[in-house]
């Protein structure tokens, strides 16, 4: 395709009608020539908006740009709504690709009833594979909004599922010829499956019932740069029990074959939650299906530490994500 807006008539062939997601609330959708999208909310509800590109995978994308953003919009107690869509593709890109990439975030948005509303789709030499950047529109009430500041001294630290499920799923996509010098199809096709996971709806409804203070999808930098961004959000010290973080075999194998920090991995899929009563809250995610545990405390002041047995560690600032050393 040539470099610039994609032609109108790819827009409506291979993007527009590719969407079919309505939500009633939505008064101004996706069109030709529409740069805005209209919503109506409630008198008791606020609005809540996201927005993350999607730089580290190549393969379902598609996919990935919207779990991700339901994810982040799920992490402050909202209900998706829709999502603004920017595409930025190559020169060398080919339509039936960006139709593809198009049918795998309606097949999202289906499965969680979002509506896309809108966006951008363009080809650019500033590009040298496609680019998402994806806008997250919700609703929550507003007595029931939940942000990563809200942890305080005394309260438990919660992880669920497992951490870098993301990352797992990204590496054993995109680098399985290398990985099968060493390991068996049915473990690749294992890590593959983690992608089942990456969701983290479910939890953040059953928490933002269950009493939750605190919440913070653990992304890039992993379960290191989550626990960092929500005590220095909130304004606390942590200690954390290394050996508690749960983490899959998959992952540490993996991790291992690529000389990575599991614990700085990209880690979509695992939520962070700070709790009055952890164990009570873990119960209740236990009876959704949910697994979960606590890991560790809030504290008073600002060291945050990392035990490991007899050996102690501080926590430093989020780096950059392992999954750049490999992608």
């Amino acid at each position: 395709m040539k470099i610039g807006k994609i032609p109108e008539n790819v827009l409506k062939r291979s993007v527009l009608r590719q969407f079919h997601t309505k939500r009633n609330e939505v008064l101004l959708g996706a069109g030709v020539g529409e740069d805005c999208a209209g919503i109506v909310l409630g008198e008791d509800e606020a609005f809540v908006v996201s927005t993350d590109p999607i730089t580290g995978a190549s393969k379902n994308m598609g996919e990935l740009a919207v779990i991700v953003t339901v994810n982040d919009l799920a992490s402050a107690g909202a209900e998706p709504l829709g999502i603004m869509l920017t595409i930025l593709l190559p020169e060398q890109s080919e339509e039936k690709e960006l139709k593809v990439m198009v049918q795998q975030v309606e097949a999202e948005c289906e499965k969680f009833h979002i509506q896309v509303l809108g966006g951008h789709t363009e080809v650019t030499d500033a590009v040298t594979r496609p680019i998402f950047s994806v806008t997250g529109i919700g609703k929550a009430k507003k007595d029931r909004l939940v942000s990563t500041a809200g942890a305080r001294p005394g309260m438990d630290i919660i992880a669920t599922k497992w951490v870098g499920i993301e990352g797992t799923v990204i590496l054993a996509r995109e680098r399985e010829k290398e990985l099968l010098e060493r390991y068996s199809t049915t473990f690749i096709d294992r890590a593959k499956d983690l992608d089942a996971y990456i969701c983290v709806l479910s939890e953040a409804a059953v928490a933002a019932r269950s009493g939750v203070s605190a919440m913070h999808d653990v992304t890039e930098g992993g379960i290191f740069g989550a626990l960092w961004e929500m005590a220095e959000a909130s304004g606390v010290g942590l200690e954390i029990d290394l050996k508690k973080i749960p983490i899959r075999q998959e992952t540490i194998e993996i991790c291992e074959f690529f000389g990575l920090n599991p614990y700085e991995l990209i880690s979509s899929g695992c939520m962070l939650m700070a709790a009055s009563d952890g164990n009570h809250l873990v119960r209740e995610l236990e009876k959704e299906g949910i697994p979960a545990v606590v890991i560790g405390k809030a504290t008073e002041g600002n060291n945050r530490i990392l035990l490991n047995e007899e050996e102690t560690r501080f926590l430093e600032p989020p780096k950059t994500d392992e999954l750049y050393k490999v992608i």
